[in-house]
């Protein structure tokens, strides 16, 4: 007996975008798409029925995710993170006491270009000097959230040379870096002890 009547589940697209799968290990396009059950007629749907919910799927290797796997970083945006917020993190040490001098400045475009921006200059500094204090922040926790404790450490520790590159840390500078430490996601005892550490090595 042929049955004309049925239910199925039928998915839409509804936006497609760039993502990190995790079954293929790398950035991968993919379709975000609705599930929903309809009522059948010679099995074409007629009458739309409860929604099931949403799955993210991987255009490469199809397999079905769900959309909080949206939220992990791709490997592009992990790879901009890194010197955006070694970008902010200096400026906003170099501001921390409404100037720097030219030692501090140097040893900060060399830390730039060391986590990846080989183009970075003094024109790009400066800019970077005047943006605003919620932007730089936003930047380094960007950047703190792609690292490791160990390499948090080393982040923090290269801002430190920075300003200390025209001499002793300020009250200023020092709360500066505790800023910045402090949106990377360190404690505040952690932090201190990787700018005494760093503070000690540079003064033998």
């Amino acid at each position: 007996m042929l049955l004309i009547f049925g239910l199925s589940v039928f998915f839409r697209t509804v936006s497609r975008g760039t993502f990190h799968c995790p079954n293929c290990g790398g950035d991968r396009r993919y379709r975000r798409r609705v599930a929903r059950r309809w009522f059948t007629f010679f099995f074409v749907p007629v009458i739309p029925l409860r929604r099931l919910g949403e799955t993210v799927e991987c255009e490469a290797c199809r397999t079905r995710f769900g959309v909080s796997v949206l939220r992990l970083p791709t490997v592009r945006q992990m790879t901009e993170a890194l010197p955006a917020g070694m970008r902010a993190a200096v400026a906003t040490v170099l501001t921390a006491d409404g100037s720097a001098g030219d030692a501090s400045r140097r040893r900060a475009v060399e830390a730039v270009r060391g986590y990846g921006d080989e183009e970075y200059g003094d024109e790009a500094l400066e800019l970077a000097l005047v943006s605003s204090g919620h932007h730089l922040d936003d930047e380094i926790a960007r950047a703190g959230a792609q690292l490791a404790t160990e390499a948090k450490e080393w982040f923090l520790a290269q801002v430190v040379r920075v300003a200390l590159a025209d001499g002793p840390l300020s009250d200023g500078e020092r709360q500066a870096l505790h800023r910045v430490a402090d949106r990377l996601g360190m404690t505040s005892a952690h932090a201190f002890g990787v700018i005494v550490m760093t503070e000690g090595a540079a003064n033998p």
